[in-house]
């Protein structure tokens, strides 16, 4: 059977919020989640409605994301978890501190690897969830 390929388009988005936006109207439309990393996550397990057995996320113009989401919105994302009193503090600092040196991974990477996770060669493959990057 093949899988069901969902699409989502760098250029509708340029901030984490705005991407959990376009996750909510292309994979989860009507439904109501946490719009975090972790909701994101519980998506590709197949919580929220995805299909059984996994489908395909196309994400065109995945270099433009590259771009959007890096460091300075990851940089935005982490001063806003320390305002809201995130109990790593000091861990979130130091992330801050390489994103404005231009190291360590960005939002883009994060979203990357959590939707790897649930892919070919991830911890929870069985998801049967493929990224393609174009």
């Amino acid at each position: 059977m093949e899988k069901i390929t969902y699409e989502i388009n760098g250029q509708d988005f340029s901030t984490l919020d705005e991407f959990y936006g376009v996750i909510s109207r292309v994979l989860v439309p009507g439904v109501e989640w946490g719009r975090n990393l972790d909701a994101f996550n519980d998506i590709l397990r197949g919580d929220y409605g995805t299909p059984d057995g996994g489908f395909v996320l196309r994400w065109i113009n995945s270099e433009l994301s590259q771009e959007r989401l890096g460091y300075l919105e990851t940089i935005r994302f982490l001063e806003r978890r320390i305002k809201e009193s995130d109990p790593d503090y000091d861990f979130i600092v130091a992330e801050i501190e390489m994103a404005r040196e231009g190291f360590g991974p960005t939002v883009f990477d994060w979203l990357v690897e959590i939707i790897r996770i649930h892919g070919p060669d991830g911890e929870e493959s069985g998801d049967g969830v493929e990224l393609m990057l174009a």
